[in-house]
């Protein structure tokens, strides 16, 4: 066989089932290895930058990677806005970049570019082939490196020439993932003494500390020493709804976020950092944690959840407690027009149990997400690193990751332009997503923006450079153009008959909401 094949066969061996691919010339010995490999599902995406949110979604749901498929390192680069994403998110992808065969490199092609150089910023480990029979070791290194936990996002450079020689198929062991480093019991100790004080505390949770296992400690802790979990604003995936462990979750602007937590004299943190105001503005705090609180970072993202909060309940006695559950809710629906309040009362009605929500809905999302606590139990990803264009690509990885269970990606209409893409590969894979695309015609965070940071009177250019009415997307038959059933709502009795049809059918569906 070739290269290509001996790394394909010993990637297929170790579990890798999914290869997200947009590639190029570079790569063709490698599409011919997928394509002969039974074990792994090949899905086309029509822009890189889909191809890494739907690996990040599969890394989310999955928890082990997909492996991408990109061209070179433009290829790459149009990749790496929603592979910030992952990396923030500690999803493990693995990513295969194809290169010019070496002795080509000399020639200083078109595409010739420092692929090193594009994926370190979003890469936690980068390795690049030195010889036919080192391509599946250096992939098998990869894959491994992935699934250091909670995850990593990592880069592997195939040369075309490594890729088509013949060579004897070798197979590469299977690396051994490492077990998470656990909680240091000087930290341990000081967190418990903490909750004992019967003093304002509170846990902060990020990272796997949001899952629905590691809740349950969490929970009896709270009902042992009456304290609060707080959730981190941009989480990676919480487990929530009916029958889990309710969690705040921190305000996003930064003074509405110091003011949520200024009671606290204690702050304990676990799967996350203490907070920072997402951006800076004038005359408002960078650092938001209250000043002269006794700060404890038990576990950070990279440290074992479960353990810490297990062994935490342990400390203070709570081993036996039952945590408080989030009850079932159903919402009167309001007539009239379609808002965001209204969207999320109709989906608390109407989501079925285990869905996903990719959550990229900007301003109006924040209304639908206060509004969903009580719907069935489900999933909701956020959008970790700010980098928009995460929304359609991460619910199609989603739903490659868990093909039974609905996704629901709650999606604003700007930041969907970015990777309308993913629309055509939801259509073609016939994934169960439901796209509820509100439409405000606006950047309207941008205009919340505007004002933060002191620009009281913009003009004319201001306001259209933050304005989409001028022409006015017409989504439902972009969706439509794109291969799903479509339809527009304006009104909440509307949108609730498209979310029943949506919610009872299986397959990709679109609502575009105007609000």
């Amino acid at each position: 066989m070739n290269g290509a094949e001996n790394l394909i066969n010993n990637l297929a061996e170790a579990g890798v089932e999914l290869c997200l691919a947009n590639p190029g010339t570079s790569e063709m010995q490698l599409v011919a290895a997928i394509d002969k490999q039974p074990k792994i599902r090949a899905v086309l995406c029509l822009y890189e930058g889909v191809v890494s949110g739907a690996a990040d979604g599969y890394g989310r749901m999955a928890d082990k990677p997909a492996l991408t498929l990109l061209h070179l390192g433009p290829g790459f680069a149009n990749a790496s806005s929603n592979l910030h994403n992952a990396r923030r998110a500690y999803s493990p992808v693995l990513n295969m970049i194809g290169d010019h065969a070496t002795y080509h490199l000399q020639y200083d092609a078109p595409l010739t570019a420092d692929i090193e150089g594009f994926a370190r910023p979003v890469s936690s480990w980068i390795g690049t082939s030195t010889s036919p029979e080192n391509l599946a070791e250096i992939g098998m290194e990869a894959w491994g490196q992935s699934q250091v936990y909670p995850g990593r996002v990592t880069s592997f450079i195939a040369p075309a020439d490594h890729a088509w020689t013949d060579l004897e198929a070798k197979s590469i062991p299977t690396p051994a993932l490492e077990q998470a480093p656990k909680c240091h019991a000087e930290d341990l100790a000081r967190a418990a003494e903490a909750l004992r004080s019967g003093e304002p505390c509170a846990i902060m949770l990020g990272g796997r500390a949001l899952r629905a296992s590691e809740l349950e400690f969490a929970g009896k802790i709270v009902a042992a020493t009456g304290c609060r979990l707080i959730s981190e604003t941009f989480y990676a995936r919480r487990e929530r709804g009916t029958g889990r462990v309710p969690v705040e979750r921190l305000p996003y602007f930064g003074e509405q976020a110091q003011a949520y937590i200024a009671e606290f004299k204690h702050l304990i943190f676990i799967g996350t950092k203490p907070p920072v105001s997402f951006f800076a503005y004038p005359n408002k705090p960078s650092w938001l944690s209250p000043d002269g609180a006794n700060i404890i970072e038990l576990a950070d993202v990279s440290t074992d959840a479960l353990d810490a909060l297990s062994r935490l309940a342990d400390a203070v006695n709570a081993t036996t407690e039952k945590p408080v559950r989030q009850e079932r809710q159903q919402h009167e629906l309001e007539h009239g027009a379609i808002n965001a309040l209204e969207l999320g009362k109709i989906l608390t009605n109407r989501m079925p149990e285990d869905t996903i929500v990719s959550d990229e809905g900007a301003t109006n999302g924040l209304w639908v997400y206060a509004m969903t606590e009580g719907a069935a139990a489900h999933d909701w990803m956020t959008l970790t690193g700010g980098s928009i264009g995460q929304g359609l690509p991460l619910a199609l990885g989603a739903s490659l990751a868990r093909p039974n269970q609905k996704v629901i990606a709650l999606q604003a209409d700007g930041s969907a332009m970015y990777t309308v893409q993913a629309l055509w590969s939801i259509a073609r894979e016939q994934c169960d997503i439901t796209v509820i695309l509100l439409n405000n015609s606006s950047y309207a965070i941008l205009n919340i923006e505007l004002e933060r940071v002191g620009v009281a009177d913009p003009g004319p250019t201001a306001k259209s450079l933050l304005d989409l009415s001028n022409p006015v997307i017409k989504w439902a038959e972009i969706a439509k153009g794109m291969g799903i059933e479509a339809c527009t709502v304006t009104t909440v009795a509307d949108c609730d008959a498209a979310v029943e049809r949506a919610m009872a059918q299986k397959g990709p569906y679109f609502i575009e909401v105007i609000v």
